[in-house]
This record gives structure tokens, C-alpha cells and sequence, in this order.
């Protein structure tokens, strides 16, 4: 009988095999997508191009539509409704430098949520560069656009900068927002402390997508033991670009400057207890319902440890105005799920 066990070292170089293979698939994915958004883009300008210098109309396109539907029969995305889409493309970014470098790298469907949730070049290429730089799939690029995430990163109200070395509080400062939407949970306003953390780590990969990249859970209710007494902290993270831990405090009513004091005995539990020497130091979120922003800045000047204050929203909702202007996420669905896209 021959000898059918794998030599030694067999699993090793399979695990090798199986990452280059993945690794061969991802790129050539990328490539392929990469060919698509730049033709989509080429066909947009020349139809622009040929409607502004022989005054061609709409049905144009619908006849363009059918003839490479006739020559390519089995290719999807060639309707007259997704050239449209290339000629909005197309007339949005102008520069091709821009589409080769950073719009490329989304695919095509990431682009048209672009297109129909934003007016502006200047935040669609924003939310562009935190798709591609966090990795997010199209539901959750629409779910930012729609929480106005440009609107609330890097609000809160810290001391990052007088208490971080400069890389890391603009990392600080970056990595936290304010108000946090809390929509994913069913919960009114009128709720204990508890019952919003309960739920928050209920639904905690809703709340590590709106914390952002970055955050990872270690736990809540967390004990610590100070002088022989018990202490707990409310929600305890771990930031893996920032090398620290972060404590997050919830407060249900409005912010009160002997909030941080606790906050900062947290944070000293937690640098002597919990921190290993690679660590970096540190650092509080205080989430209340409501703030004052100029007594939380008066609050903070005198703190020596990296705190921020922020609000939470349970139940927001976007203005009447922009919902009226933004398509929902179903009328987008069905535009991505069409058969002649």
C-alpha cells in the first residue's frame, strides 16, 4: 500500500497555496472592477460630449441601449437607464485623474449611491476615500451618507490636543463623532443607563459601525477593584490604530462637569490595572443625552487626562428637507437589483 499521509510540511505550504490563491482572486476582481468604472466613465463623457456638439437627445441613448444589447447580448449594465447613469458619471467627475486614482477602487454600485444621495463633488469624494479607506459595503456607505457622518466626525468636544502627542489626538479627535446615532435600537428617550448599554451590546456590531473603524469590544460592566472597593465601568474598547483602551461612560441626562471626575478615575483604573507597556495612554468618551458645549470645553481645560464629550441620539431622524431630496434605501435597492443594470 502506498504511503498516503502529506509530508510534514504539506500543511503549511496548503495554507500558503489557499492566501495566494485568494490573494490572485482579489486582484484580478479589482482589475475587472477597475475596467468597469473607467468604461462606464469613457461611455458617459462621449455621450456628453456628442449631446452637447450634435444636440442628441434622450432617445438617442434608448437606441444606442438596444444596439449594444443586440451586439452584446449577455452583458448586463448596457440598459438606457444605467447609461444615463454613466452620462451623470460622467458629467459629475470631470477630471479623470479622479476616477483613475480613487473612484476605480468602488464599484459601480457604490457610484450610484453616490450620485443619487449627494449633490456635492467635494462630499461624495469624501465618503468615496472613507469607503475605500474602510472598507464598507454599499448598504453601509448609504447608511453614513444618511446619518450625515461628514457632518459628525471628529465633532466631539475633547482635549486630545493638549494632552496627545500630535499624531495621535488628530487620530483622537478623528476617530470620534458627535451626536452618536443610536437608531438601531428600540428604545424611547425616557430609558435608564443600563437598559442603553444592555441593548448597545446587544446590537454590537451596529455599535462598532457607528463607533467607526478602529473599535473593538471588550466588554461591559467591566470590574475594577480600587482600595478594596468594587467599581464598573460602563463600556470598556480597545482601539487598534490608536493602541489604547477607550472607556465610554453613558449619562441619560445633560452633561455636568463632575461627570468627568468619574471619567477620570476610570481612566486611572485602567492605565495602572489594565494597560501593558505597549499600550498607549488611555482615553474617556463621555456620552450624554444632552451638552452644553462651552461649559464641557470650560470642564475640560483643566482635566490632565484625553477625555472627550459627546451627545447620543436614540431616536433621529433626518429633516423633512433632505429626506425629500434622498431616495430610500429600497427605491436604491431596486435600481441596483434591476435586471438591466
Amino acid at each position: 500500500m502506498p504511503n498516503l499521509s502529506p509530508p510534514t510540511d504539506y500543511a503549511l505550504w496548503l495554507a500558503e497555496l489557499k492566501t495566494r490563491i485568494h490573494n490572485a482572486q482579489q486582484r484580478a476582481s479589482l482589475a475587472v472592477n477597475r475596467e468597469l468604472v473607467l468604461l462606464h466613465w469613457q461611455i458617459g463623457r462621449d455621450i456628453l460630449s456628442r449631446q452637447s456638439a450634435q444636440g442628441w437627445g434622450a432617445k438617442v441613448i434608448e437606441r444606442l441601449a438596444q444596439d449594444l444589447h443586440t451586439a452584446f447580448p449577455l452583458m448586463k449594465g448596457l440598459s438606457s437607464r444605467n447609461l444615463k447613469y454613466m452620462r451623470a458619471f460622467a458629467e459629475a467627475w470631470q477630471d479623470e485623474a479622479i476616477v483613475q486614482e480613487v473612484l476605480a477602487q468602488l464599484p459601480w454600485y457604490h457610484q450610484l449611491a453616490l450620485l443619487d444621495k449627494l449633490n456635492g463633488a467635494e462630499q461624495r469624494l469624501w465618503y468615496a476615500k472613507k469607503a475605500i479607506e474602510n472598507n464598507w459595503s454599499r448598504n453601509v456607505l448609504v447608511m453614513q451618507i444618511e446619518t450625515q457622518l461628514i457632518e459628525r466626525q471628529g465633532k466631539a468636544v475633547t482635549n486630545f490636543e493638549q494632552h496627545l502627542p500630535a499624531p495621535q489626538s488628530d487620530l483622537a479627535i478623528e476617530s470620534l463623532k458627535d451626536p452618536y446615532r443610536f437608531d438601531f435600537l428600540s428604545l424611547s428617550d425616557k430609558v435608564r443607563e443600563r437598559d442603553i448599554e444592555r441593548e448597545l451590546v446587544k446590537h454590537v456590531t451596529d455599535f462598532l459601525l457607528e463607533l467607526g473603524a478602529g473599535f473593538a469590544f471588550v466588554g461591559q460592566q467591566v470590574h475594577i477593584e480600587v482600595g478594596g472597593e468594587d467599581f464598573y465601568i460602563d463600556l470598556l474598547f480597545y482601539h487598534l490604530k490608536l493602541r489604547c483602551y477607550v472607556v465610554i461612560e453613558l449619562k441619560t441626562g445633560d452633561f455636568k462637569p463632575e461627570h468627568l471626575g468619574q471619567l477620570g478615575f476610570y481612566l486611572t483604573a485602567v492605565d495602572r490595572q489594565v494597560k501593558s507597556e505597549h499600550d498607549t495612554q488611555t482615553i474617556g468618551l463621555l456620552l450624554c443625552k444632552n451638552k452644553n458645549k462651552i461649559v464641557a470645553e470650560y470642564a475640560l481645560s483643566d482635566k490632565n487626562q484625553p477625555m472627550g464629550v459627546a451627545e447620543y441620539q436614540l431616536l433621529a431622524s433626518l429633516p423633512a428637507a433632505m429626506k425629500a431630496q434622498l431616495p430610500s434605501i429600497q427605491e436604491i435597492e431596486q435600481e441596483f437589483q434591476g435586471n438591466d443594470l
